[in-house]
């Protein structure tokens, strides 16, 4: 799997590209948890995610936000790291420009920017969202929500308690056009230090069913 540096809107960023043979695999891009507490592309639950949706048949980059690792640039709460996935995208296009179905996943912090990421670029046509904080963060810019997804996490999270995740989901479900699919990992904290193979076999079955269907808007 290469490393690979590619332009960001604050200078270069750092990423990890693993391609497909197929010039018509989908596509994936993976965003990790908060730069400010130690959230890098090597994060657990984002390597792995990386490494389920490359298993699956997708050409995937997973990348460093603008000040972290060799990736240049300060912290931008949010919204430069919002930028930096957008440009991430454009990227991981520009090397799979025949790529059949483009796909979002983040943990955490990463959740919360690929939900907006959702709302900036159409061609997303699913994703996974693990543990969103929806107590630190608002989510009411998902309305409605473009794409249909899967929101899951951990009922023993005390980072972000699982009743917010529930009703973030909830709302979420009440609109039409689009399903959001909500699961709980038992047992499971907010960084899967258990759980972590239960919650990756969710996202497989979950994107594999998707896969499947005629129309997986």
């Amino acid at each position: 799997m290469p490393e690979v540096i590619f332009p960001g809107p604050e200078g270069r960023l750092e990423g990890r590209f693993h391609p497909q043979k197929s010039k018509d695999a989908p596509i994936a891009i993976i965003l990790h948890p908060h730069p400010k507490f130690g959230g890098t592309m090597n994060n657990k639950v984002v390597y792995n995610l990386h490494y389920a949706f490359h298993e699956m048949g997708f050409t995937v980059l997973r990348f460093n936000f603008r000040g972290v690792g060799r990736s240049q640039g300060e912290y931008d709460q949010g919204i430069g790291e919002l930028s930096d996935a957008a440009s991430a995208l454009d990227y991981l296009q520009s090397q799979a420009p025949n790529s059949r179905q483009c796909w979002v996943a983040g943990f955490s912090f990463g959740a919360w920017i690929g939900m907006q990421l959702l709302m900036r670029r159409p061609e997303v046509a699913g994703f996974i969202s693990v543990a969103p904080p929806a107590n630190m963060y608002d989510f009411t810019f998902l309305a409605p929500c473009p794409s249909s997804g899967l929101i899951i996490n951990g009922d023993a999270d005390r980072v972000v308690p699982p009743a917010d995740v529930t009703g973030l989901a909830e709302k979420l479900q009440q609109q039409k056009g689009i399903t959001v699919t909500h699961q709980t990992v038992p047992g499971a904290g907010h960084f899967f230090e258990s759980g972590m193979d239960e919650m990756i076999g969710s996202v497989k079955d979950y994107v594999t069913r998707r896969q499947a269907e005629p129309n997986i808007r």
